[in-house]
């Protein structure tokens, strides 16, 4: 037994220096143990070793299946080839391609750190790695979008009224953009990001639900709160709380819209009547935007400023009910919709190639496929974002990619669309900050 303790130590010593004293000295085990199996483990120990040391000792070469299948050798990456690398938090000072903004970024300071420049943290996105780099995709496909010029373009050999166009006119024609949103989004702090882009006529034409229509006007009259996506809906419901996600709204809140558009319900009704005014979902809610004459409001902007909304989906959400109360009160009022797919699709139809289109995409459902359809009508859009957490899995069109769209004629083949999965209250504020409102960027105002 002694005999066998010493070799059982010596061995494992060998190879476990640090357990093989616990094992012997802390753990006096293997000194009880029976006859059999010591002579059972001694046996094993000794061919183990015995077994280690012919291995040792032939030094055998590699088998090349094994080198084949593990050391396969690798291709040469090109010289140019992006490479993973991240915001450096620990550099004290900033890259050169963030040129004098990195000076006057903000960020706190202390000992052994340097100041953070937000420009070059959101510039590393692209080379981070998985959705971050999808999101830096997105940005420059974004700034492609704000680039393109039509000078860019060759003048054909038809002498099309573009070609007729001076190159000082041809530099002013810039790419037609179609942005898609889920009514959520203005419930949310992304509300005041699209309010940004309207107000600067950053978009050319804006699709959304009845939710996104009517969130928008609602916190002009009331304030949505943050709320947690936990709590229960039936005590939700006793309190007269509606809840989106971790939002919390007021249902006084839609009262006090119901208040609101109901008499201008009655006026474009009566409006209809004797002055024969024709309304669609798109001319509903610029009168909509024209009466809230609100600074704050997306719609207030879009009107203003001439942009198209389009709303196949008027009628769902609080729109539609104070709609449906409508016609019990004061019955008559019509809301066109065939005349407004023809205004949509004529939105993307008359723009005639070389002239090109894109599509900012934000969530799914019926906007991002309205946007994307009417690009249809001209063989498709030439560039693509889209940005939504949802999975083609399902084959719903909310969670399909971009190629899809291909294969439908909504985006062309030669576009080079990009998809980021990510929440669009995180991904889409930081994608605007280095595409529309980055400073000395891609985007210029409209003359």
């Amino acid at each position: 037994m002694c005999i066998y303790a010493f070799i059982r130590v010596t061995y494992t010593s060998a190879f476990f220096p640090a357990v093989s004293s616990h094992l012997f000295l802390g753990k006096k085990f293997l000194v009880t143990k029976t006859a059999h199996t010591l002579h059972a483990n001694q046996y094993n120990s000794l061919s183990t070793t015995h077994a280690h040391k012919q291995m040792t000792s032939a030094n055998q070469e590699l088998p090349s299946s094994l080198e084949t299948a593990v050391l396969a050798e690798s291709v040469k990456m090109p010289d140019d080839a992006p490479f993973i690398r991240g915001y450096d938090f620990a550099s004290t000072s900033s890259p050169s391609s963030a040129a004098d903004g990195a000076n006057k970024s903000g960020g706190g300071e202390g000992e052994g750190k340097g100041r953070i420049c937000y420009e070059t943290l959101l510039d590393s996105l692209l080379t981070t790695g998985f959705q971050a780099t999808s999101l830096g995709m997105c940005i420059d496909e974004v700034n492609r979008m704000l680039r393109w010029r039509l000078s860019d373009e060759e003048r054909t050999k038809e002498e099309t009224s573009d070609d007729l166009l001076t190159d000082e006119e041809r530099s002013q024609i810039r790419t037609k953009i179609f942005c898609g949103f889920t009514s959520n989004l203005t419930s949310s702090g992304v509300r005041e990001t699209l309010c940004y882009l309207a107000k600067n006529k950053m978009i050319d034409v804006f699709c959304t639900t009845a939710g996104g229509i009517e969130e928008d006007f609602i916190k002009c009259l009331a304030k949505t709160y943050i709320g947690d996506f936990a709590l229960k809906g039936a005590d939700l419901r006793k309190k007269g709380l509606n809840r989106i996600g971790n939002l919390l709204v007021p249902n006084d809140n839609y009262c006090k819209f119901e208040d609101w558009l109901m008499p201008l319900l009655d006026v474009m009704l009566s409006e209809q009547k004797e002055k024969g005014t024709h309304w669609t979902p798109s001319s509903f809610i610029k009168r909509l935007g024209l009466e809230i004459n609100d600074e704050t409001s997306v719609f207030y902007w879009c009107a203003k400023n001439d942009i198209p909304v389009y709303c196949p989906a008027l009628t769902d959400g609080s729109i539609g009910d104070m709609l449906y109360f409508h016609s019990f009160k004061n019955p008559g009022l019509i809301i066109d919709l065939v005349q407004d797919i023809k205004n949509c699709n004529d939105e993307a139809f008359l723009v005639k190639r070389p002239r090109k289109t894109g599509l900012i995409i934000l969530g799914g459902g019926v906007a991002k496929h309205h946007m994307a359809n009417a690009n249809l009508m001209r063989n498709g859009a030439d560039f693509a974002v889209y940005m939504s957490t949802a999975t083609e899995h399902d084959g719903s069109d909310s969670g399909a990619r971009p190629d899809e769209a291909v294969s439908w004629g909504k985006i062309t083949l030669d576009a080079k669309p990009v998809k980021c999965y990510v929440d669009c209250t995180i991904g889409f504020p930081l994608l605007v900050s280095r595409t529309f409102a980055k400073p000395g960027g891609d985007w210029v105002p409209k003359c």
